[in-house]
């Protein structure tokens, strides 16, 4: 099915601010349940969270209870709050780090980019690729089920994404590798729950380069195609405050996966005198009102652009106790990201969020790009966008985009 109600769906991707990435182990419903009424109190009606693999599946196929009630426990709570949720399985990549349970890894330290977390521990393995390894799939299958199970016919449920960025975890080897492993999990949802939608977290680096599953793959088992992008993580973008950088990700994608796009990650993190993410992000910082300035801008053009909906990064700062933990301890600019400061205070970037919600959604715009340019995308990706990029501003007017940031991640 095709998300096409009249409403430009906004909202937040959700970790609570005490707790972040250890929110299931450390589980509060009382402050979901004052975080959620915040977030619909903006007029926004979606909520992103994560399920930490690890604390899901402490076993491969062993499911745990506990975890599976804490997350009917969120759905009730949205919907008593008038939101509707969006789980995401197999987190999995997460701020710059990979949790994964120590039962999956073991594969080779291609991908050392990222630090893998098991077991509240930074560990020096490597990740077994699922999309080649047959036992890591059918404990991923059942994960998918389960979970799907737990809330099959939830009145809160909008659907499941498949992954967070997986492609910052593993990359198939071949096409063929990675549709497998989609139509496995599709089909493992859809076999208890054949009403609710799928997406998966797909994310710019998707685009920049062929990791074999980019929008085309994605579209064959999403009902609605997702997209991640900041500015401040790409050198060809014209800097932090580039509010046109996430229309064009969004027109790109539906342009490759041919099916609308729910933008499910933007924003910018802020200023709050924390010295180590002066040190190390100082460039990728803005002032509150710049980052408010920035959501509305970028938010009305994936409105504009005929987007399903935009979804900021993230509800909150995280509190300052849980900094020393990682992956915040190695990432200071995350902890910023909020439209809600730690102690529960909105940002301006919070009415950002309310002016969006009262938008309502308009036809996709028409794309300039050819069949023959999208079917040769892959042969030279960064390439190709950049210098889509540089035209689509330049018909526009704009100068052509300049490095002003340079990704930590």
């Amino acid at each position: 099915m095709s998300d096409v109600s009249g409403r430009f769906h906004t909202g937040v991707n959700y970790w609570p601010a005490s707790s972040a990435m250890r929110w299931w182990r450390r589980f509060d419903a009382k402050e979901v349940a004052r975080d959620f009424t915040r977030v619909r109190g903006t007029g926004a009606d979606i909520v992103r969270f994560f399920l930490l693999w690890e604390d899901f599946q402490p076993e491969p196929f062993t499911v745990s209870d506990e975890a599976l009630s804490h997350l009917r426990t969120v759905a009730d709570v949205a919907s008593r709050s008038q939101l509707q949720v969006i789980p995401t399985l197999f987190t999995g990549h997460m701020s710059g780090a990979n949790f994964i349970p120590e039962w999956a890894l073991g594969g080779t330290r291609e991908r050392a980019r990222f630090r893998v977390i098991a077991g509240e521990r930074v560990v020096d393995r490597g990740i077994r690729n699922w999309y080649a390894d047959e036992d890591i799939a059918r404990a991923q299958v059942t994960l998918a089920r389960e979970c799907a199970r737990a809330l099959a016919g939830h009145p809160a449920l909008w659907g499941w994404d498949l992954g967070n960025e997986n492609s910052n975890c593993c990359v198939p080897a071949t096409r063929d590798e990675g549709l497998r492993w989609l139509d496995r999990v599709a089909d493992a949802i859809r076999s208890v729950d054949g009403g609710c939608h799928l997406t998966i977290g797909i994310h710019l680096e998707d685009l920049e380069e062929d990791r074999r599953i980019g929008p085309a793959e994605a579209g064959r088992v999403s009902d609605v195609l997702s997209m991640h992008g900041y500015p401040i993580y790409a050198s060809w973008s014209a800097g932090p405050m580039d509010e046109a950088f996430v229309a064009f990700l969004a027109a790109i994608t539906r342009w490759l996966g041919g099916k609308d796009v729910l933008f499910t990650e933007l924003g910018a993190p802020t200023q709050d005198g924390d010295p180590d993410a002066e040190r190390q992000s100082g460039a990728m910082l803005l002032g509150e009102d710049d980052a408010r300035s920035y959501l509305s801008a970028a938010m009305r053009g994936l409105q504009q652009t005929g987007a399903t909906g935009a979804l900021t990064w993230c509800f909150a700062d995280y509190a300052s106790t849980i900094w020393n933990e990682p992956p915040l301890d190695q990432a200071p600019h995350e902890r910023h990201f909020g439209l809600w400061r730690a102690d529960g205070s909105p940002k301006p970037g919070a009415a950002a969020l309310a002016e969006s919600s009262a938008k309502t959604r308009v036809e996709p715009e028409p794309v300039p790009w050819s069949e023959e340019v999208r079917d040769h995308f892959y042969d030279s990706p960064k390439t190709t966008l950049v210098r889509m990029y540089r035209e689509r501003r330049g018909l526009k007017g704009a100068k052509p985009p300049q490095r002003l940031a340079r990704p930590l991640l």
